[in-house]
């Protein structure tokens, strides 16, 4: 049991670490230099490894080692399909009575300071921040386990982008106007904006790719 905690901890640290945009696509991770900042032995974190593999957020190489995947145009829009479904949902059956949004509006408050600071890898962690918290109105762990999968993905899709602040700017007023439309208690119309913001997200990633 203990092993096992370990393991999803070491999984946990470097899902956080990709969802930063700490670990670029193309990374090679080497046990040497990571268990000790993980705190986990080698076997640990190969478990740790083999999971992040499964979730696609890692490739093994025979005979290279592991490294953090890059993702195709395939991928990017299969990610963009699963999140249209699990956000919108998510938003459109909300409660309004009264609404929760304060974690919506603490990503916002989180995007708005790294944006004044100019720090635009910071925005994108917010701008995912929010999403997360879209997701979590359902009320469901599993579902917020699986965002988190799908935001570190997608940080790996940013990756790509040439100007880090024209991917980032344009949705953080987005998202505040998606959280007082549902603060508005239309949570219908604000999965419709939010639809709509996916569809041009997925447009300029997919747009940005070498």
């Amino acid at each position: 049991m203990e092993k096992a905690g370990s393991a999803a901890r070491a999984v946990e640290q470097l899902r956080n670490s990709m969802i930063n945009g700490e670990l670029a696509p193309g990374t090679r991770l080497a046990e040497a230099s990571l268990t000790g900042p993980l705190g986990v032995s080698r076997n640990t974190l190969r478990e740790a490894f083999s999971t992040l593999v499964e979730e696609g957020l890692l490739v093994r190489r025979p005979h290279r080692g592991v490294f953090v995947a890059t993702l195709s145009p395939a991928q990017i829009a299969d990610i963009y399909r699963v999140r249209a479904l699990l956000e919108c949902s998510s938003l459109a059956q909300a409660p309004t009575r009264p609404p929760r949004a304060a974690g919506m509006r603490a990503a916002i408050d989180e995007a708005a300071r790294a944006a004044e600071a100019g720090d635009w890898r910071a925005v994108g962690t917010a701008n995912m921040h929010f999403h997360e918290q879209i997701v979590a109105l359902a009320g469901s762990p599993r579902l917020d386990a699986w965002m988190r999968q799908l935001t570190a993905e997608l940080r790996l899709a940013f990756a790509a982008a040439p100007d880090v602040e024209a991917l980032h700017r344009p949705f953080v007023s987005m998202n505040a106007d998606i959280t007082a439309m549902y603060e508005a208690g239309d949570a219908s119309r604000a999965a419709e904006m939010l639809r709509e913001y996916l569809l041009t997200s997925e447009r300029i990633v997919l747009g940005n790719l070498p």
